[in-house]
């Protein structure tokens, strides 16, 4: 019996799930939500994640296996707190699992950890990658063989802290009529642990070739980002945050600059919206999460799937998550 479109797994919370195809099988890396009974705000602070578990599925129409505790906090001497939505790499019979968490300082960071086995346990580098900040990273591997990180969250995630070139959380949020701020964007070096690159805002157009701007909240990028190809194009999507939108932007090049395309999914249950695209035996799918299992409460969310159709234009059909 299909699972499309319900609670994959019930016995934990799970959101932001990072979904992949290793050896004919899925696996579904999610946050790990953590009940409490503390106050929902901008900035995140009900989101207590402190640990990952790795869901698997034999198909999309077999069972979600939880496999347990794959990497806690308590492990990792660097984090702080919440440890947010993760994603994961395969190179050479390794699993890079990227992972964001708060520093002893409060400064968001992307961390790496590294497992001979998809579900692990995965065993964590003793620092994070030195010039990572902010949150949500997702991996492209590209048909050469290289390795793409793209990152950044607003508001809680901390990505316009840094337009300065350091932290500080009193900087301006763009506004109005000034340009959004797009995702980071690095390559990865080949130890998979540190940038090759110089990370980057990559560039999100509107239809004329302009910058999206910040008052552009259906449009503007927000936090979530995820890389897939189809076709040879490179399809950015990502959340808009404040209007609850997963939509995308396509582009040549995996740096970009990308240009917006339309929405992926309209508005689920709860504030966020945090997703991944995945190919499996011919079929494209969408891994997302909402609040049903909780009823709407924004901290206790649970990880679904949809299929997702693209129309011969290469444009993907929006998705309506509530309807049959």
């Amino acid at each position: 019996m299909s699972q499309e479109r319900k609670p994959l797994v019930t016995n934990i919370f799970t959101a932001d799930p990072s979904a992949h195809v290793f050896d004919g099988k899925i696996y579904i890396y999610p946050s790990h939500d953590i009940p409490h009974e503390g106050e929902d705000n901008d900035d995140g602070d009900e989101y207590r994640m402190e640990d990952y578990h790795i869901l698997s599925m034999d198909s999309v129409d077999a069972p979600c296996v939880d496999n347990g505790e794959a990497l806690h906090m308590k492990d990792i001497p660097w984090v702080s707190k919440q440890m947010w939505a993760p994603d994961v790499a395969l190179k050479d019979g390794k699993y890079y699992l990227y992972f964001p968490a708060r520093d002893k300082d409060g400064i968001f960071r992307i961390g790496v950890a590294v497992s001979d086995s998809p579900v692990g346990p995965f065993a964590p580098e003793s620092d994070y990658i030195q010039g990572s900040y902010s949150i949500d990273p997702a991996v492209l591997k590209d048909d050469d063989g290289s390795y793409h990180i793209y990152y950044g969250g607003l508001w809680g995630g901390q990505l316009e802290m840094w337009q300065s070139g350091s932290f500080n959380p009193d900087e301006h949020r763009p506004e109005g009529d000034e340009k959004a701020i797009g995702p980071m964007y690095a390559v990865l070096n080949d130890d998979m642990k540190s940038f090759k690159t110089e990370p980057k805002h990559l560039e999100i157009l509107d239809e004329n070739g302009e910058p999206l701007k910040a008052s552009d909240e259906a449009r503007r990028y927000f936090e979530g980002p995820w890389m897939h190809k189809y076709n040879g194009k490179y399809y950015l999507s990502y959340s808009t945050g404040t209007t609850h939108y997963l939509v995308y932007a396509i582009g040549d090049r995996p740096e970009g600059p990308f240009t917006y395309a339309g929405r992926l999914m309209e508005p689920v249950l709860g504030w966020t919206t945090h997703h991944s695209i995945v190919e499996y035996n011919g079929k494209w799918y969408m891994f997302y999460h909402d609040c049903e299992l909780s009823g709407g409460i924004n901290h206790r969310r649970c990880v679904k799937f949809t299929e997702i159709t693209y129309n011969e234009d290469g444009t993907i059909r929006t998705v309506f998550p509530y309807e049959k």
